[in-house]
């Protein structure tokens, strides 16, 4: 795993727990070599983005009891793949993002201005 440092380089913060998220599913934006899809963006998902989402292949609003997966409502918290944040953002539907929980490596794909303008928690 890589060092858990977010993008101000401090240790990163506790995405979501409910739902448990993360790729190793430790509730944070943690990333490894492992992790192709660089699940690093920590975001509260909208209605519009589940939505958009689905439409490229990831629904990550319907229940899947055989993962243990219930279903993502607006307003939870998720690590989502820097890639496909870039990509909500390029067609307006980029979610807001948490900036302390997400991971420094989220930065080779998404620039931090650009998250900044994203942020749910910046004062």
């Amino acid at each position: 795993m890589d060092s858990a440092i977010n993008v101000f380089g401090e240790p990163i913060e506790t995405c979501s727990e409910r739902p448990l998220t993360g790729y190793f599913r430790d509730g944070c934006c943690n990333t490894s070599d492992e992790d192709i899809g660089s699940h690093t963006v920590c975001v509260e998902v909208t209605q519009e983005f589940l939505e958009f989402s689905r439409f490229k292949g990831n629904d990550l609003s319907t229940p899947r009891p055989e993962f243990g997966f219930d279903g993502l409502k607006p307003g939870d918290r998720w690590c989502l793949c820097a890639a496909r944040w870039m990509e909500a953002h390029d067609s307006n539907m980029a979610p807001r993002v948490v900036l302390r929980g997400t991971h420094q490596r989220a930065l080779e794909i998404a620039p931090l201005d650009l998250l900044r303008n994203f942020a749910v928690d910046l004062n």
